[in-house]
């Protein structure tokens, strides 16, 4: 890892150990090795530095392109965040996220594209169904309990709660006949399959 990258994930992996007795269920099943497009639920702002401090290496998020700014611009840039315009979406931080799957990378990505403002999954976009038929990658399905708790869309107060995490099973698109998805109807059904899978865990 580089310095500033090893210096957030060191101070995020000891502290959601510490404040909020991090539990991970099933961490036997996390792939460590190779391209893979790791989807989660959405409940905070905690959720990419928490997915992050699961892996011993680097990985790449995607953060609002709004956030970009002074200081962050380089701190996020070290922390391989990927900038996207949620106003107005264009395929190439798509491509971005795609060209790092295929070269070998851990990529985290939210297919609700937001969080969670009760709780509940939200609705999948077709972009991360893209993504998933075009970087050709093993998907990594992780549920995530507990940070909505610790720190709510809308609040800047960080609560102390019980944080869980679980990871699923290793999705592969061609044992469900959806490798070949060439339009957005296709696209959002594998998304739609992603959500299902995060919501058995």
């Amino acid at each position: 890892m580089r310095w500033i990258y090893w210096t957030g994930w060191l101070c995020f992996r000891s502290g959601f150990r510490s404040l909020f007795g991090l539990r991970v269920v099933n961490e036997e099943r996390l792939l460590r090795e190779g391209g893979v497009l790791v989807v989660s639920n959405h409940e905070s702002f905690l959720d990419p530095p928490l997915i992050g401090s699961l892996y011993d290496d680097e990985m790449v998020f995607l953060a609002r392109k709004t956030l970009f700014r002074g200081i962050f611009k380089w701190i996020y840039g070290q922390w391989n965040a990927v900038p996207v315009d949620q106003d107005k979406p264009d395929m190439s931080s798509l491509k971005t996220i795609i060209r790092e799957l295929k070269s070998g990378q851990r990529v985290l990505v939210f297919p609700e594209g937001a969080r969670t403002l009760d709780g509940s999954l939200g609705e999948a976009q077709p972009g991360v169904g893209l993504i998933a038929a075009k970087a050709g990658v093993p998907i990594q399905p992780i549920r995530i309990r507990g940070a909505r708790e610790a720190l709510p869309r809308g609040s800047g107060k960080i609560r102390l709660a019980r944080i869980e995490v679980t990871v699923g099973e290793v999705i592969d698109l061609k044992e469900r006949g959806l490798a070949h998805a060439k339009d957005k109807d296709d696209y959002q059904k594998i998304a739609h399959l992603l959500m299902e899978e995060i919501g058995k865990l």
